[in-house]
């Protein structure tokens, strides 16, 4: 249910726009491959940190936009964009769009020009990454962490930031780098994902105590949203024994 409200009120912010039909058509096909994605954790969040609805749709809307860029991007580069027939022609505008629907969707929804800017900083370091990901042919435990490290843990202490600004948990979004790693890890043996399966069996054990790690201190900061967040991502690490 709370991932629909958010899902539906990204829909009715697209159509807002007044697109062409098939510009409308090729961003949804976007947002379908992003789901669920982030939409359920954002919810919980926004509702523990005390985001009034008027705020938290808006955040957690231009958030999922940006995800959803970013999920194309990563789809785009890794070659697993099968959702458009032309991939390489519609997938850049497409992924144009979406980012900067999300910046817009975030402008409305009373966040200061400083963590609008430290947020944006960080999601552009965040993609820094993908440069060794895509020259990447054999994976080792330093490499797999560094890429980890920013494509998912900046990654999401940055969603956190914008979500959590101005609230009484805006000094906890840092735990969003944790939680990303643990997220990462877990969607690369969840999907049998060969950046985690190349490797040796001793650089995978690495991986998995990194991990492991994350987890615990996602899990000190005594978050009912980040628990149950945990709880679907635990069951995923423990397929794999350290």
């Amino acid at each position: 249910m709370s991932a629909g409200v958010i899902y539906q009120e990204t829909l009715r912010t697209l159509r807002r726009q007044s697109l062409p039909a098939a510009a409308e058509r090729d961003v949804v096909m976007a947002l379908e491959a992003a789901q669920p994605g982030p939409l359920v954790l954002l919810y919980e969040a926004g509702t523990e940190a005390g985001l009034r609805r008027e705020l938290l749709l808006p955040r957690a809307v231009g958030i999922f936009l940006g995800f959803a860029a970013g999920n194309l991007a990563d789809d785009l580069c890794d070659g697993d964009c099968t959702y458009y027939e032309e991939p390489a022609r519609v997938g850049p505008y497409v992924q144009f769009l979406l980012q900067n629907l999300a910046w817009a969707t975030l402008a409305q929804s009373e966040l200061s020009e400083r963590v609008m800017a430290e947020a944006a900083r960080g999601l552009a370091m965040a993609a820094g990454p993908q440069a060794l990901e895509v020259r990447t042919r054999q994976w080792t435990a330093p490499l797999f962490q560094q890429v980890a490290e920013g494509l998912a843990g900046q990654q999401w202490a940055a969603y956190l930031h914008l979500l959590w600004a101005g609230t009484r948990l805006e000094a906890q979004s840092t735990v969003g780098y944790g939680l990303g790693i643990a997220a990462h890890v877990a969607e690369d043996i969840r999907s049998r994902d060969l950046r985690f399966f190349s490797m040796s069996e001793m650089d995978q054990r690495q991986v998995m105590r990194w991990a492991q790690a994350a987890v615990e201190r996602v899990r000190a900061q005594g978050l009912r949203c980040l628990d149950s967040a945990l709880r679907r991502i635990e069951p995923i690490l423990q397929e794999v024994v350290p």
